[in-house]
């Protein structure tokens, strides 16, 4: 196993990092706020906030599509295939653009997380960080929307499931929108909860907190809306208020993260003010029902952000926080 030595000459596992030059060929077109230069920034915010040996390269994939069938309609796939194929600039599902490259672009974030749920099942690392597009929180079982083509948090988990028999998911979902598609793909499972705050009301207008699941899924989706200019008091609040006491009874096995960071303070879409210093105290909230509960395994995959140089300090923070490095206040402080 790949794993250092630290002061105290105990063997530290690192966190495993999925990237692929793939990731930046899906383009949505000019001026687009899902842009390949996210990529490129999430990148260099790793690198500034992360020391190298702490962090293992994890190799990614081509999702195959039985795989993709996981949580997809067999229609939808080939609906994907084919609006590719045609050259269409958008999805004939809804608002997500394409190019010549999005289709293996959607398979290999996919198969991203599935190699990171693979790597962190076997101890190759403690967790991972999926640098991962296009997006995928919004993409229900049979439309793609939101800039998102497949839902490759989903993917994972059922993956989970069905490659490592994992029984009980926890899915939290911090971005400012709500994961319509990670909703609906699980709303009447009770194997997987799907845990969100978002921006209410906003993009896609789904969340309500009266929304608890349907049959044998009631009470396993916790969301939790806040409202415009919300931070820390609202949002933290509702990981120690109303996440934690759900994990004591719910005890998963297994924890998967879908980490938007258009809820940081400056983003041009997202109207809160999350700051670098609390996505690392929401990591390392969801780090410690991980460890109480899961053995420690996160996998955490990239979704919104688009303010270049915001998303790079936050992810950069999230990311030093899963491999145990400190943040800096600096990356805390709010823009001035």
């Amino acid at each position: 196993m790949n794993a250092m030595l630290s002061s105290n000459q105990r063997p530290v596992v690192p966190t495993g990092l999925i990237s692929h030059r793939l990731y930046r060929e899906h383009d949505p077109g000019e001026g687009h706020p899902e842009c390949p230069e996210r990529y490129d920034a999430v990148l260099r915010g790793i690198a500034e906030a992360v020391p190298k040996e702490r962090l293992l390269a994890v190799e990614p994939r081509a999702a195959t599509e039985d795989e993709i069938a996981l949580c997809h309609t067999r229609q939808y796939i080939e609906r994907v295939k084919q609006d590719i194929a045609d050259g269409a600039e958008c999805l004939s599902t809804g608002d997500t653009n394409i190019n010549e490259w999005s289709l293996i672009a959607a398979l290999m974030a996919a198969g991203g997380v599935i190699a990171a749920v693979d790597a962190v099942m076997a101890g190759r690392v403690a967790n991972a960080f999926c640098a991962v597009r296009p997006p995928g929180h919004h993409a229900m079982s049979n439309c793609g929307m939101g800039f998102c083509v497949f839902n490759s948090v989903a993917i994972g988990a059922r993956y989970a499931q069905q490659a490592h028999g994992i029984e009980r998911i926890l899915i939290v979902d911090w971005d400012i929108h709500h994961g319509n598609g990670t909703q609906e793909i699980f709303h009447s499972d009770p194997t997987v909860f799907y845990f969100s705050t978002h921006q209410w009301p906003f993009y896609p207008g789904t969340g309500m907190a009266s929304d608890r699941g349907t049959g044998e899924g009631i009470g396993f989706t916790l969301n939790c809306p806040c409202a415009v200019g919300s931070g820390r008091a609202e949002v933290i609040g509702a990981f120690r208020e109303r996440l934690l006491p759900a994990m004591k009874v719910f005890k998963p096995e297994f924890v998967m993260i879908s980490a938007g960071f258009d809820a940081r303070v400056g983003d041009p879409i997202g109207q809160f003010v999350l700051t670098d210093n609390d996505f690392a105290e929401l990591t390392d909230l969801v780090m410690g029902v991980a460890a109480e509960y899961a053995g420690g395994r996160i996998v955490s995959a990239l979704e919104g952000g688009y303010d270049l140089t915001g998303l790079a300090s936050s992810v950069g923070a999230h990311v030093a926080r899963l491999a145990g490095v400190a943040v800096s206040p600096r990356r805390g402080s709010r823009p001035g």
